[in-house]
């Protein structure tokens, strides 16, 4: 669902989620500046971040950038956004949501960090970036990995000054 200009209608989660789950960078930005609570749960109560297009990083620095909480878990699977990226193959997304504060030492229901679901499932790159975050980032979210090449370095500065400002 697309916001008509000028429109009086307030946002809602539902919109928002749609948006992000559907990859559209453009009204994902459009309904958080007109003000959309980027944590704010859809009617099926999943948050933006949780149903995102995996494949959109954009989407997913847009979110962080506006304020999504990058470690919510699925209350049900306990999955987490990294879970799901890494299970998915998506290593740009990854990259972004662990440079915004993720956290990758988690384990879903089944006991299965991200890097398990990487491995399991053949994502080679997004394993490697998982092992080397895993050695380099004990006691700090914000480590630079150089062990896999990510998004720009001016992405993850802009992340680490917005995580900054809430935490």
């Amino acid at each position: 669902m697309e916001l008509a200009a000028g429109s009086s209608m307030e946002p809602s989660a539902d919109w928002l989620a749609t948006a992000a789950a559907r990859g559209r960078v453009e009204e994902v930005r459009a309904l958080l500046e007109a003000g959309a609570l980027p944590n704010a749960p859809n009617s099926y109560g999943r948050r933006p971040i949780q149903v995102m297009m995996m494949g959109s990083a954009r989407v997913a620095e847009l979110l962080l950038l506006h304020g999504a909480e990058p470690n919510c878990a699925d209350p049900a699977t306990l999955t987490r956004p990294v879970h799901d990226a890494a299970r998915e193959g998506f290593l740009d997304t990854l990259v972004v949501l662990h440079r915004a504060g993720a956290r990758l030492d988690v384990r879903d229901a089944w006991g299965r960090l991200p890097v398990d679901l990487a491995e399991e499932l053949g994502h080679r790159d997004v394993a490697r970036y998982l092992r080397a975050a895993a050695g380099g980032t004990r006691g700090s979210n914000h480590a630079r990995i150089d062990a896999a090449e990510g998004p720009s370095e001016t992405i993850g500065n802009h992340l680490w000054v917005c995580r900054s400002r809430h935490v």
